[in-house]
């Protein structure tokens, strides 16, 4: 199935937390920190503005991107899990 996300929305796959501490100890589900960075799946055109124009959003597919805890939508999609967010929830691109 394809996904082509509305106006400022993005889709993005998150990516799996981490399960061992720098220090080597492993960490169970229960007390992992809900991830927080994920790869952009697919975007939608743009925000519209008051004049009506268009704004391109500022990531692409396959960047790796960084956005708030509790930002966005979970879906379900073919068994795998994605989040659609608004562009404003991303906090950053990791390069």
């Amino acid at each position: 199935m394809k996904i082509q996300p509305l106006a400022d929305r993005i889709m993005v796959k998150v990516l799996e937390a981490k399960e061992v501490t720098k220090g080597g100890i492993v960490l169970p589900d229960t007390a992992q920190e809900k991830p927080q960075e994920a790869e952009v799946i697919a975007i939608g055109k743009g925000k519209v503005t008051s004049e009506g124009k268009v704004v391109a959003p500022e990531v692409k597919v396959g960047d790796k991107v960084m956005f708030g805890k509790y930002s966005g939508t979970e879906i379900k999609i073919d068994g795998k899990e994605y989040l659609i967010l608004k562009e404003e929830d991303i906090l950053a691109i990791v390069k």
